[in-house]
């Protein structure tokens, strides 16, 4: 009976949902408002999704080469031809199949012949684009076909299979199949903690934004409960129905979500890097999540408009709410920032000792901590402004709004406050994370910019070829042999020797002045410094192999980071220092300096190096390095934030809308009394502006904070990226001016004399 009552009650609220004008605004705000958020819910349940089927076919397709496979019919001989075209990144593979039943990889329905190249349709599409008219003749093969999306990480990927018969035993590497069912060793815990701060702040103030959503209109609503006590419901029953009312937009928001859910993931899959780019197919949230979606925002928007009700007191004359200020307490809103600060304590003594569980307890931490500014938000602007006064008709109006009621608008700017401060927390992690991942080579790139690595022709054939490349301003050689120890073949680890001019060495040591004719020692940090006079066999030991003395003349220099190995022993050696030595130099590697002025320069070396050696490794020589997962991690929070940006945006113009259209009577008053316009339009920004001010100064203080902790965290030194915290502050800031001033049209619209009219 009980059920069947309260079921009737929930009925009659959604019935009220749709009641005149007000409620379908009142329905429409709400529903859109959980629309964006349910939409950036599913969302972020699609990522494990896209993540396992783009690894699953990047498995699929991998060539593992674990153990010597003889020929045979079902084998193939692959290698890899990784290369760049401007800033696109493009995977490719020669192959020769030794027999009719040689394995095809995924995507692949016919293997290419010497001179042909399966091609991924973005790869083919810039082939014969006029963009891609220099990379046409970079391999010289004809395109057969396109490779299918089970052969890819995304549609956007730039990948090819070329066929060549050029391929050996000692230059590929033989298979009898593609693919690896290995699991991947993990990322870095420093990784794993950035990630999970990722999640957390990009999620969170999605739940504030949701808990202010289904409050859009409660004014409205709660003078429409009073009308029903006036008619014998008691507060039991108003909130029931309210509840009905709420449950009505937020079953509406799922459904708007939804359909908001596929449009991003058509709009993302358009315009997304070619690095992040997912098939349609792919995008489909975990069940299990969908589900958590599905089923706690409904409740969640229930038990919020309950919780509103129960500090609401609705009476058959109105709403007791309305008759005066109600001092907010503290102590209550400070046991979740406190209970963050316990659970991040351990982090202070840094990563190390850390269990495997780290990652949960500082989701926990930072999520109560975030949760800690929407709570502490509302005490700070009553207080605030409850000392504020005089200044012009706009700020009293402004002023005078925010003591009446200061709940609306802070419920608009808490889910900034968090943003800002999730936001800044991440940025001071980003700069501890970097710091251990970013490495300063010390690297020259005045003479040299590009390091090439051959792997078959010539030294002759390379730097005739190099040098004549259009583009290329110099070019120069090292190469390497083995040198071993004549006396004690137990100190011939990891000893090398390697021979080239004074310019070309520069790029391996630091050295103070060379000339031809000087040898120069580089030891590792375990590695003791050879003698002068030290014999050397340079090569492998044999009858052939020529010897070779350590000239007293030789000087210890400190390494370069970058192409020299930290271990073991290097003898830097110009041409003269051999005189009369004729070791095997077939091994070697390239320097080349290119032209600044050409900005094709580097694509052309990569043609003349492809037409001499398609495997051949070309590389910038860059100052610093940074971690190829950092960069993604980075990408992936950009996009985030971006998309939460956004959000932010439209929360703050339906909740300026809902303002506006709840005071349109009094707003409209005003005008017929004679207010300027232009004054109300002034009290709209100062009512925004105060509470953003003080939100923002919260965000500002715990996120620098959080950040403390999370370098702590990371076993990083405490610094504050103020640029960036100023730039956080100043994009929210920004956001709310332009949202602000979208909203003032209708303002214009609202204080028409039509608005003096009730239902």
């Amino acid at each position: 009976m009980r059920a069947g009552r309260w079921g009737g009650e929930l009925a009659l609220g959604v019935r009220l949902s749709v009641a005149g004008r007000s409620g379908w605004a009142r329905l429409a705000m709400i529903s859109v408002g959980v629309g964006l958020g349910v939409a950036m819910l599913l969302i972020a349940a699609t990522i494990p999704s896209l993540v396992a089927a783009r690894d699953a076919r990047l498995a699929a397709r991998a060539v593992v080469a674990a153990e010597p496979v003889p020929r045979g019919a079902d084998t193939l001989l692959t290698a890899a031809v990784d290369s760049h075209y401007r800033d696109r990144t493009i995977h490719g593979r020669l192959v020769r199949p030794e027999g009719a039943r040689a394995p095809l990889p995924p995507g692949v329905t016919r293997w290419p012949a010497p001179g042909e190249m399966v091609a991924s349709p973005a790869l083919a599409q810039l082939l014969t684009a006029e963009e891609g008219a220099l990379l046409r003749g970079r391999w010289g093969a004809r395109v057969v076909g396109t490779i299918g999306a089970p052969g890819l990480a995304g549609p956007g990927e730039y990948a090819f299979y070329l066929g060549s018969d050029r391929l050996t035993e000692d230059s590929a590497t033989r298979i009898r199949s593609f693919g690896t069912r290995d699991a991947d060793e993990g990322i870095a815990a420093i990784l794993l903690l950035l990630g999970a701060v990722g999640l957390v702040v990009l999620l969170l103030p999605v739940a504030v934004f949701l808990a202010t959503a289904v409050r859009f209109g409660g004014e409205a609503r709660d003078r429409q409960l009073a009308a029903l006590r006036l008619v014998g419901a008691d507060a039991a029953m108003t909130r029931r129905i309210a509840a009905g009312e709420t449950l009505a937009g937020a079953l509406l928001g799922l459904v708007a979500g939804g359909l908001l859910f596929l449009v991003a993931g058509l709009l993302a899959a358009r315009f997304v890097p070619a690095d992040l780019s997912f098939y349609l197919a792919d995008l489909r949230p975990a069940p299990a999540l969908a589900a958590l979606v599905v089923v706690l925002v409904p409740v969640a928007a229930v038990l919020v408009t309950v919780s509103s009700l129960r500090r609401v007191l609705v009476e058959p004359l109105g709403v007791v709410r309305r008759g005066g200020d109600r001092r907010r307490r503290l102590w209550w809103r400070l046991i979740l920032p406190v209970t963050g600060l316990g659970l991040l304590a351990p982090m202070f003594s840094g990563g190390s000792g850390l269990t495997d569980g780290f990652a949960y307890q500082v989701m926990a931490g930072v999520a109560a901590l975030l949760i800690g500014v929407a709570l502490l938000l509302p005490w700070l602007v009553a207080a605030a402004v409850r000392r504020l006064g005089g200044g012009g008709v706009a700020w009293q109006l402004a002023v005078r709004r925010l003591q009446l009621d200061s709940g609306t608008a802070v419920r608009a700017v808490s889910g900034i406050a968090v943003s800002v401060a999730a936001a800044i927390a991440v940025q001071g992690l980003l700069v501890a994370v970097q710091a251990q991942y970013t490495q300063e080579t010390g690297r020259d790139t005045g003479r040299f910019q590009v390091v090439v690595l051959p792997h078959a022709g010539t030294q002759e054939r390379w730097s005739a070829s190099l040098s004549t490349a259009s583009g290329v301003r110099a070019a120069d050689s090292v190469a390497q042999v083995t040198a071993t120890p004549a006396r004690s073949a137990a100190q011939a680890a990891g000893t090398r020797l390697k021979v080239g001019d004074c310019a070309v060495l520069r790029q391996l040591a630091a050295l103070d002045a060379c000339a031809d004719g000087d040898t120069f020692v580089v030891a590792g940090p375990n590695a003791a410094v050879p003698r002068a006079g030290s014999a050397y066999t340079l090569g492998e030991p044999g009858e052939r192999a020529p010897g070779w003395t350590l000239p007293a003349s030789a000087r210890t220099v400190p390494a370069v980071r970058g192409d020299l190995p930290q271990a073991g022993t290097t003898l830097l050696v110009t041409p003269a220092a051999l005189r009369g030595t004729r070791p095997d130099l077939s091994f070697f590697d390239l320097y080349v300096g290119l032209d600044p002025a050409d900005p094709d320069a580097l694509d052309r070396l990569r043609n003349a190096a492809a037409q001499v050696d398609p495997t051949a490794q070309v590389m910038l020589i860059q100052t610093r390095t940074v971690e190829e997962t950092l960069v993604g991690i980075r990408q992936g929070l950009l996009v985030g934030a971006t998309a939460l940006l956004l959000l932010i945006g439209a929360s703050m113009l339906v909740n300026i809308v809902e303002q506006l259209r709840e005071r349109r009577r009094l707003l409209a008053v005003l005008v017929a009394f004679g207010t300027p316009r232009a004054t109300l339009a002034g009290s709209v920004l100062y009512q925004m502006a105060i509470p953003v001010l003080l939100g923002l100064s919260l965000a500002v203080v715990t996120g620098a904070g959080l950040a403390a902790i999370l370098q702590a965290t990371a076993s990083a030194p405490i610094r504050f990226d103020w640029l960036g915290i100023g730039a956080t502050s100043g994009a929210a800031a920004l956001v709310i001016l332009l949202t602000t001033t979208a909203s003032l049209p209708l303002l214009w619209r609202l204080t028409k004399p039509g608005g003096l009219r009730s239902e």
